[in-house]
């Protein structure tokens, strides 16, 4: 099975993971062909974590929104869980991506084919890994 992915880097993604973080914020809105369609989270280690980019869920967002203000973002922090003191704090106007649903693998797998930047068009599922939790 091939679907589309996403990159999320660690510690995020286990936020996202948890399901203590409910919207992934950038700064730009999440592309319409992505809406409400199913993506392979591909976890990344960053800069601080201790393992190769692992696929660990399926992930669908809902439509995104445009934070009006620099306040009205800090002011979603129990969804998007971004401090003052993040790498991810407003630098420049966000849009929030609400997470509609994720479904964790009950087992991550090792991502060994070519990913993009942020988005990656073609990611091979295995299928023993696509019973969530």
């Amino acid at each position: 099975m091939n679907i589309p992915g996403l990159n999320i880097q660690w510690p995020i993604s286990e936020l996202i993971l948890s399901g203590t973080k409910t919207v992934e914020t950038r700064t730009y809105p999440l592309p319409k062909k992505y809406i409400n369609v199913p993506l392979l989270f591909i976890e990344t280690p960053g800069k601080s974590g201790n393992f190769k980019a692992r696929g660990t869920a399926i992930i669908f967002f809902e439509e995104p929104f445009k934070y009006k203000s620099k306040k009205e973002f800090y002011l979603d922090f129990d969804r998007h869980q971004v401090d003052k003191d993040s790498q991810w704090a407003w630098d420049k106007p966000k849009w929030g991506w609400p997470i509609r649903k994720i479904e964790v693998f009950k087992k991550p797998f090792e991502i060994n084919f070519k990913r993009g930047i942020t988005f990656t068009q073609r990611c091979h599922l295995p299928q023993e890994v696509h019973a969530p939790k």
